[in-house]
């Protein structure tokens, strides 16, 4: 049965190096970026996020070195920027947990977190988290997964940074790097209950439920071959590797993306090294 209490992915977390930079990167490529935020001492980090329907994505930077972003930090060191984690939507955290424990994941939490928000008029709340993590080790791909409650979206998702010029419109697939897709996409499988589907160049996709979008694992040559012409210097030969997204008007995606934009078949992208250790690719709808 699948998880009633966590449905589809909610968003991907790009870790990043230089916050800001990665900031101006993104934006560079014409995406709407919200002003920075900054989460508690504990949690030692910061974040921008880039807000779509129903998900986002969100460019994470280590600011003080604590505890809690230790493995952060190791995947930054091991791996270099990218894909870090993904995170589920929990239509409630504390049942969520008590839902992967049932199945013999002990969950880290629920905990509840809020980080200040600016409003476009100027004025500041908070948008308030409650979350709960897999187990660290259980990392498909090597890329962690956790589940997050929004108790304010009224915070998060702010129509006037959901349009975008380059016309992205929201997710449809997350693609993982492994030498092993099948093992991966089969680890996931139990941790999420969502039935794996090999695809016709063995690449393998595991729904993430819910209408939202798909994990998609693969080897580095596979993703090679899906975006022939695009450099890969930057994705590791395991770990987050591309963000796929539904473009409203290619053409407005491809002027968007200016320099960076690289066509390979029906997509529009840009290089890991024009976005901070992953490839985005763009496709109509």
């Amino acid at each position: 049965m699948a998880l009633k209490n966590v449905i589809g992915i909610d968003h991907a977390v790009v870790m990043v190096k230089d916050l800001d930079k990665a900031a101006d990167n993104y934006r560079k490529l014409g995406f709407t970026v919200s002003p920075r935020g900054t989460h508690s001492a504990h949690m030692g980090s910061g974040n921008y996020t880039i807000m779509f329907d129903p998900d986002y994505m969100e460019l994470l930077g280590i600011l003080a070195a604590t505890e809690h972003n230790a493995p952060a930090r190791a995947h930054l060191e091991k791996n270099g920027e990218g894909i870090e984690r993904i995170a589920f939507t929990a239509v409630d955290s504390t049942a969520g947990a008590e839902e992967i424990r049932a199945r013999g994941f002990p969950p880290v939490g629920p905990v509840d977190f809020e980080r200040p928000v600016t409003l476009p008029d100027g004025t500041v709340s908070a948008a308030k988290f409650r979350v709960f993590q897999w187990p660290v080790a259980e990392a498909p791909g090597g890329v962690r997964i956790f589940a997050c409650q929004h108790k304010t979206r009224e915070t998060v998702w702010i129509p006037e940074l959901m349009t975008h010029a380059n016309a992205a419109k929201r997710l449809k697939q997350v693609l993982i790097a492994s030498p092993e897709p099948a093992k991966e996409a089969a680890h996931l499988s139990r941790l999420i209950d969502r039935e794996p589907k090999t695809e016709a160049d063995g690449a393998v996709t595991v729904p993430s439920g819910g209408g939202r979008a798909d994990f998609v694992f693969l080897t580095r040559d596979q993703l090679g071959k899906r975006y022939p012409g695009v450099s890969l210097d930057g994705i590791p030969e395991r770990g987050g590797a591309a963000l796929v997204f539904i473009s409203g008007d290619l053409a407005a995606t491809e002027k968007a993306l200016g320099a960076a934009a690289v066509r390979s078949g029906s997509a529009v992208c840009a290089p890991p090294a024009k976005a901070n250790g992953t490839l985005l690719a763009f496709v109509a709808a």
